[in-house]
C-alpha cells in the first residue's frame, strides 16, 4: 500500500492501465492505479476485441483511428503482442435508411483519412462468405479496421506503467474520496488511504458509483451483453473481416480455428447480472437464418457474458468535473471503450498536463446532458 499519490486511476481495464501508462510516460510522478480485483477482470475480459475507426461521430472517428496508430505500434511500445489482425470491419447494410447513413458516415470518415468505402453485396460476399446476400442492398468496409486480444492489451499497458515507474495495486476497492472545499484529499480503499488531490475515474459500468463519491453525476448504465464462441469452422477465410449484421446487430469473427459471435438483446434490462443464459438464443438464431444461415449449424463450445456501459446518448464521457477540482472521467464508451483505449489515454494525460489534446473533447463533457446537447452516435454494435 502506497501512502500518497500525484494521481489516483481507478479501474484496472484498458481505460485505466491506459491513462496510467500514458501518464507515467509522460513523467508523473506517483502515478497509482487501484483495481479492486484482477486487471481486466471487469468489461475488457469479456468484450469482442475489435477495433475500428468506422463511426458517425467524427470525434469517435478520430479517436478510433488514432487507437488503430497505437494497437499497430503496440508491439514496439509498451511492447506487448496483442495478436492484432487488420482484417477489416464489413458492416452489412439492408435498408435505404442505412446505406444513407452509411454513405454520410463514409464520407467524414475518408475526410479524416480513413479508408472506407461502400461496397456492392457481391464484394461483401466474397469477403465474407459465410453471409447471404439476400436482401442486402450495400456494405461499408474499412481494412483499417480487425481485432485484437483484450487482456494483452491490459498487460501490456501495465508492464509499460509499472516501467515508467507507476504503482498498480490489485485487489484495491475504493471505498470513498475524501474532498474539503470542492477540493480531492485522498482515495480511501479497503487497504488503507491514499492521500491525494487528483483522481481519474475509468471504472466502467462501475463509474456511477465512483462519481457519487465526489457528487459528480456521471449518468452510466451497465447491461448485459453476451459472447459466444463456436466449434471450428473448415475452410474459414485467414482473413475473415469482423462481420456486422447492422439490421440486427450480429456479428462474427474468427476466434482460433472458429467463430466468436453475439448481438444486442432488447430484452436485457440495466444492471450488474453477468451469468450467461440462453433467453437471447432464438433471436440470435432468428437473425443468422436471415444473413448468415451457416451459423445455424455450428456447434457452440463456450461464451460468456459482460457488461457494456451505456450512457443516455451511447457516447462516451469524457473531460474533468467543474464542481470538484482535478476529477477526471473517461467512462461510459458504451461498447466502443476497449477500441478507443489508446487514444483516449492521450487524451486524459493532456487534460492532467494542461496540454491541447490532440481532438477536443469538450463535447463529451458530462454537462452536455444537462445542457441538452446529447452527441449521439449512429455505428452502434
Amino acid at each position: 500500500m502506497t501512502g500518497s499519490a500525484r494521481v489516483v486511476v481507478i479501474g484496472g481495464g484498458v481505460m485505466g492501465t491506459s491513462i496510467a501508462y500514458h501518464l507515467a510516460r509522460a513523467g508523473v510522478p506517483d502515478v497509482v492505479l487501484v483495481e479492486r480485483d484482477e486487471l481486466a477482470s471487469g468489461s475488457t475480459s469479456r468484450a469482442a476485441g475489435g477495433v475500428r475507426a468506422q463511426f458517425s461521430d467524427e470525434l469517435n472517428i478520430q479517436l478510433g483511428a488514432r487507437s488503430l496508430e497505437a494497437f499497430a505500434r503496440f508491439g514496439a511500445e509498451p511492447g506487448q503482442d496483442i495478436g492484432l489482425r487488420r482484417v477489416g470491419y464489413l458492416f452489412l447494410l439492408s435498408t435505404p435508411e442505412e446505406v444513407a447513413a452509411f454513405e454520410d458516415g463514409v464520407r467524414r470518415q475518408n475526410a479524416l483519412g480513413v479508408p472506407s468505402r461502400l461496397i456492392d453485396p457481391a464484394e461483401a460476399q466474397r469477403l465474407s462468405p459465410l453471409i447471404t446476400t439476400d436482401g442486402l442492398l450495400a456494405a461499408a468496409f474499412s481494412p483499417d479496421d480487425g481485432h485484437c486480444t483484450p487482456e494483452s492489451v491490459v498487460q501490456g499497458y501495465a508492464a509499460g506503467a509499472r516501467r515508467y515507474g507507476a504503482t498498480v495495486l490489485r485487489h484495491h476497492e475504493v471505498t470513498g474520496i475524501e474532498t474539503r472545499g470542492g477540493e480531492i484529499t485522498a482515495v480511501v480503499t479497503g487497504q488503507g488511504r491514499i492521500a491525494t488531490d487528483t483522481v481519474v475515474c475509468a471504472a466502467g459500468a462501475w463509474s456511477r458509483a465512483v462519481g457519487a463519491m465526489v457528487g459528480v453525476d456521471l449518468p452510466v448504465e451497465p447491461l448485459r451483453r453476451q459472447i459466444a464462441v463456436t466449434e471450428a469452422v473448415p475452410g474459414l477465410p485467414p482473413d475473415l473481416p469482423m462481420t456486422i449484421d447492422f439490421t440486427t446487430s450480429l456479428y462474427f469473427h474468427s476466434e482460433g480455428p472458429g467463430l466468436l459471435l453475439g448481438m444486442s438483446d432488447p430484452d436485457e434490462t440495466p444492471g450488474f447480472a453477468t451469468t450467461p443464459h440462453d433467453r437471447w438464443i432464438p433471436r440470435l438464431s432468428e437473425a443468422m437464418e436471415r444473413r448468415a444461415p451457416a451459423l445455424l449449424d455450428l456447434r457452440r463450445i463456450g461464451g460468456w457474458a459482460g457488461l457494456y456501459e451505456i450512457t443516455p446518448d451511447h457516447n462516451a464521457l469524457i473531460g474533468e468535473a467543474r464542481s470538484c477540482a482535478r476529477f477526471l472521467y473517461a467512462t461510459g464508451f458504451s461498447g466502443h471503450g476497449f477500441l478507443q483505449g489508446p487514444a483516449v489515454g492521450e487524451v486524459i494525460r493532456d487534460l492532467y498536463l494542461g496540454r491541447v489534446p490532440f481532438v477536443d473533447i469538450s463535447p463529451l463533457s458530462v454537462e452536455r446532458f444537462t445542457a441538452d446537447a446529447p452527441r449521439p452516435e449512429v455505428n452502434l454494435v
